[in-house]
């Protein structure tokens, strides 16, 4: 089977992370990635923002959590990465939300072609203009213009989750 297809099959989602940090190199290779995913008209009007500051990340979830509980809702984790990428767009890009899907399924494939694992986190999609959330996010460069569609947690796996169970009733081919 050829590697990409390997690579699509086997990936998991990976919710405990190892200390161990990514290369420069890494971080660089999946960031590129993320760039060459397909954008709607090709405009590219997203941004990735990589948080490879411990501290960031934990004042961000905290943030987060806040705020999800101040509206009776429950933050999922970041799962404490080693680092966490934004996946941010224009928001009067209507294309916005899958670019920046096609994006991040870009990142989670090179992570884990480089044997890192990945986590898509939602979480921030709904409360980014929260002005708890907003002032952070400001503070790391992100655009107030843009929305978080998505971040991708990223870390060496603690652990090599089991299989996942694929739904056999998602295909329908039609002659």
């Amino acid at each position: 089977m050829n590697e990409v297809i390997n690579c699509i099959l086997h990936r998991r989602s990976i919710r405990s992370f190892t200390e161990s940090p990514l290369s420069d190199v890494q971080l660089e290779i999946i960031l590129k990635a993320a760039t060459h995913a397909p954008s709607g008209k090709n405009i590219q009007t997203w941004r990735f923002t990589a948080i490879n500051n411990r501290e960031k990340i934990e004042t961000l979830q905290k943030i987060s959590e806040q705020v999800l509980l101040s509206k009776n809702e429950k933050l999922h984790g970041f799962y404490h990465p080693r680092i966490i990428i934004l996946a941010s767009n224009d928001r009067k890009n209507p294309n916005g939300l899958a670019d920046c899907s096609c994006a991040l399924q870009n990142i989670f494939l090179a992570a884990a072609s480089l044997g890192i694992g990945s986590c898509w986190i939602n979480g921030l999609k709904n409360i980014c203009d929260e002005p708890e959330i907003r002032t952070f996010l400001s503070e790391l460069d992100v655009p107030e213009s843009h929305i978080v569609y998505g971040a991708a947690s990223l870390g060496f796996p603690q652990q090599e989750p089991a299989p996942r169970l694929i739904k056999t009733n998602a295909i329908k081919i039609i002659e």
